[in-house]
């Protein structure tokens, strides 16, 4: 024979994201955030069952907080970065680092001005370095466009954040 607590947990699954927000509201004392469903459901469920069979001890929470103080957080990002490789090619930038210690770039894909973006294309290295102004000095000719670079090199056209290995990792 099923409990409340379990009856009360199928219920969750034949509400409406209205309900279920309404019904967090109720259990948490403030309103969600979110309209996803499935997360709604979890939050919802996680709470239900902690009300009823008690919430997480005084020692656990102690000790929770013990970890979370402990942890050790990255304030600066690493002075260079290796791209992994996606062909056996390998892209390795070095970040310069400004006077006043900060490191700002134009885009915030592209390392910082007087960084050397380096790589390795057909058996040969590449050195591309970032400038100040926003544009990118490569062999002794400045381009306005990291793509324009990809296309002197390749001798087509490319994305230049693809080609160089630079952005977002998927």
């Amino acid at each position: 024979m099923p409990t409340d607590i379990e009856t009360e947990l199928d219920a969750l699954h034949d509400m409406t994201t209205g309900e279920l927000a309404d019904l967090y509201r109720e259990l948490h004392g403030q309103p969600c955030r979110t309209r996803h469903r499935a997360y709604l459901i979890r939050k919802n469920a996680w709470r239900i069952q902690a009300n009823a069979e008690g919430d997480l001890s005084e020692r656990a929470r102690r000790r929770a907080a013990e970890l979370a103080d402990d942890a050790e957080v990255r304030v600066m990002p690493p002075k260079t970065m290796v791209c992994p490789p996606q062909t056996g090619e390998t892209t390795t930038v070095t970040r310069a680092v400004r006077k006043d210690g900060r490191q700002q770039a134009i885009d915030p894909r592209l390392p910082t001005p007087g960084s050397a973006i380096v790589r390795k294309y057909k058996g040969r290295s590449y050195r591309v370095v970032v400038q100040a102004d926003g544009q990118f000095e490569f062999e002794g000719q400045r381009y306005r466009t990291l793509s324009a670079v990809a296309k002197r090199i390749t001798g087509s056209h490319i994305n230049g954040f693809r080609f160089f290995k630079l952005g977002a990792q998927r």
